[in-house]
């Protein structure tokens, strides 16, 4: 059976959620400490702090750990609500990296672990990063990954230098994949190891300068210099983590279309407000066809990414990995979203490319979407090889 109706609970949360946003959220849109680098975490904790007494924070999490344990589907639904501003996320802890990283760690991590670096990011107390990307290659292909891990029997030693590392500065845990070399104790192969942002050996070169700035601190460029880590802070199995990877990539490339949708539907409201008032040539400029036609296709590109992402989701809530799926959405929606919030500034005019309204930020920001979590080029890649597989 295909039945798209929504449970009334879920849409009265929706319209809290988004309500929520607009009211609460929205205002700190011109907060000076969301900088070019995004915003502070002095901004990210009072933003944190609005959304923990209205009890939207972390939602997403396990029951075990105070969420509410939401599927795929829910998170496709809150979400969307969260992203009509690109703070709300991060006022409701369901931004990237964060989100992914949380739910990583509820897979893979042990007891102590979960302890120690999940529980206080769930209660929003800490941030924390995915270092994976690296100058020379490891990103869209992990299997380049040059950053090394020597291990004596008793500790890891890290050596590399990774960029893009989204939120470096200020991070208290941190995921760090490096190759460990072969070793008479463990298996070698990529890893993933879990540690306290402090240690020394975590080097934060600099902060980049990048044309979104919808993440806390914005983007690393880090150098590990002899990290010495403990043999408690490997996570997961040695030599596993590419699969891990693939384990937190797949959901968190549908969590960041979710975000983006609610991000583009706050851009086409304000293109369609303008539509209506600003007039040209004898009439309102959304009654010529030129203008008409682009928010056309924009309500239908909207319409087309909410039921992508919805299906992908709908896949994984049967317990389908839904890899493939999640290509399509993650290569679709990137895409999309991105030419509703380029037709926006278009309908905008000259306003449209100014500070007046958040759609350039909106615009600057999504064009990013298009590359993080996978290019839509390599997406394609993989989704053509498995057509040609049959």
């Amino acid at each position: 059976m295909i039945d798209f109706s929504m449970p009334a609970e879920l849409a009265a949360e929706r319209d809290r959620v988004r309500q929520f946003v607009i009211d609460k959220i929205v205002p700190f849109e011109r907060d000076p400490r969301l900088t070019a680098h995004g915003p502070t975490d002095e901004l990210r904790q009072e933003l944190v702090e609005l959304a923990r007494a209205e009890k939207l924070l972390t939602v997403q999490a396990p029951e075990s750990l105070g969420g509410r344990g939401l599927s795929h589907i829910e998170q496709a639904v809150i979400y969307e609500a969260a992203g009509w501003s690109t703070l709300g996320p991060i006022a409701m802890n369901c931004a990237a990296p964060d989100e992914g990283n949380m739910f990583l760690l509820s897979k893979v991590a042990n007891p102590e672990q979960v302890e120690r670096h999940l529980a206080p990011m769930v209660a929003g107390q800490h941030r924390s990063v995915f270092a994976m990307t690296e100058p020379d290659g490891a990103g869209s292909d992990p299997a380049q990954l040059a950053t090394t891990a020597t291990f004596d029997g008793e500790n890891f030693t890290v050596n590399g230098r990774k960029w893009l590392i989204t939120g470096a500065n200020g991070a208290k845990t941190w995921i760090i994949m490096a190759r460990l070399a072969e070793n008479p104790h463990l298996p070698a192969g990529p890893t993933l190891f879990l540690t306290d942002g402090d240690q020394p050996g975590i080097v934060i070169e600099r902060t980049m300068n990048t044309m979104d700035r919808n993440y806390v601190a914005g983007h690393g460029v880090v150098r590990f210099d002899n990290l010495t880590l403990p043999q408690s802070a490997l996570l997961g199995d040695a030599g596993q983590a590419l699969r891990y990877a693939q384990l937190r990539l797949a959901p968190a490339r549908l969590t960041h279309c979710m975000r983006w949708l609610g991000a583009a539907e706050r851009a086409q409201s304000i293109a369609v407000a303008h539509a209506r008032t600003r007039t040209a040539f004898g009439k309102p400029i959304g009654e010529h066809e030129g203008v008409s036609f682009m928010l056309a296709d924009n309500e239908i590109a909207l319409h087309q990414c909410r039921l992508t992402i919805w299906h992908a989701c709908w896949l994984m809530d049967q317990g389908e990995k839904a890899r493939h799926e999640s290509s399509i959405a993650k290569s679709y929606v990137s895409e999309e979203l991105f030419k509703v919030a380029d037709r926006c500034v278009q309908v905008l005019g000259g306003i449209g490319i100014s500070d007046e309204t958040v759609v350039e930020m909106i615009f600057r920001d999504i064009r990013a979407f298009r590359l993080y979590d996978g290019p839509t080029e390599v997406h394609k890649y993989a989704i053509g090889r498995k057509v040609l597989r049959g």
